[in-house]
């Protein structure tokens, strides 16, 4: 049997941006066309050291992929100087049921939820959207900037975040990793209203348990990309902006109930998830309506899906075989 591994950095190397909002464009279209087999994840205690074990299982036939995600949440590990959060991708080959590679599944994670943003961006946007508002300067930051710098023409970005100081570092490193490849200016704000008011994208990625932004802040024709939400508890996103919107998507409606930001408000009667638009597969496989006017506010949230992270994977894996990059194991 023969495996290749790959590294972050050996990822970054063979697979763009704009390629894993491809595959994620693909893999949403085949999970909402019902193509696909995705079983619930399994969540597996460990008390001895206080954690906890993820495997989040997936196949779909017409992308050739198919494998297992392995999350695992230590929060103990910070006192050993390792993650909290270690996560490795086991890619299955579909013809032969051998684990074909194994990959850095932390480094996939920031990848596809920072596509799928871009995919919903470069699908609900204004095309002539300039101006851009991150909030959150986590480890999830990064692609989230990139994917939208990777689909509309933006040439400025302002970054918030309830550390300043740490605004102020992301946008420096962004400015010097973006801000010549994609023509635009990265600038940390105290001021998030001010920002707000002046963007056509808008991305909060937190875990926030409460609103992060006011929905009278932002203006007519604006996307709304939430991607931090993905507990009951976490609820970033005001719930006018739910009831504002003319559109509503979701990467998979089944998801939905673990989402603060949809769970609260229905809880309190404030919304119906029936009146979500639909998946965003459902708009790429031309079942539901994308924006109709330049002054509609589109909403988009995701939680996240083993979809999206076997058919990254797979797509990552054709290109490193053909470029010949990763390290090969032979057993």
């Amino acid at each position: 049997m023969e495996m290749r591994v790959l590294k972050e950095k050996e990822m970054k190397h063979v697979f763009e941006m704009k390629e894993a909002i491809q595959a994620d464009k693909d893999a949403l279209a085949l999970y909402s066309a019902e193509e696909v087999d995705i079983p619930l994840r399994i969540n597996l205690d460990v008390p001895e050291e206080e954690g906890r074990s993820l495997y989040m299982p997936g196949y779909a036939a017409k992308a050739h992929a198919l494998g297992v995600k392995i999350v695992s949440v230590y929060p103990k590990n910070i006192e050993k100087g390792l993650t909290s959060v270690p996560a490795t991708m086991v890619l299955v080959d579909t013809e032969t049921g051998q684990v074909c590679s194994i990959m850095d599944g932390t480094y996939l994670t920031q990848l596809r939820t920072g596509a799928v943003a871009g995919a919903a961006t470069d699908l609900l946007a204004r095309n002539d959207s300039s101006v851009f508002t991150l909030v959150g300067t986590g480890g999830q930051a990064e692609t989230q900037l990139e994917a939208v710098l990777a689909v509309r023409p933006i040439r400025k970005v302002y970054v918030f975040d309830i550390d300043f100081e740490r605004a102020e570092e992301f946008a420096e490193t962004m400015t010097t990793l973006y801000g010549e490849k994609y023509g635009t200016t990265v600038e940390a704000v105290s001021d998030i209203e001010k920002a707000i008011k002046k963007s056509d994208v808008i991305t909060s990625v937190t875990t926030s348990p409460v609103k992060t932004f006011e929905s009278e802040w932002v203006k007519p024709g604006a996307h709304i990309n939430g991607v931090g939400s993905f507990t009951p508890e976490m609820a970033e996103i005001d719930t006018a902006i739910l009831q504002n919107a003319g559109k509503v998507y979701c990467d998979t409606r089944d998801a939905l109930v673990e989402s603060g930001n949809f769970t609260q408000p229905v809880e309190k009667g404030l919304f119906n998830l029936e009146d979500v638009t639909g998946e965003l597969g459902d708009l790429i496989n031309n079942e539901t309506p994308g924006r109709e006017t330049e002054e509609e506010i589109t909403f988009f949230n995701t939680t996240g899906n083993a979809v999206l992270d076997i058919v990254t994977a797979q797509r990552i894996y054709e290109a490193a075989i053909k470029k010949d990059i990763g390290t090969t194991l032979k057993f």
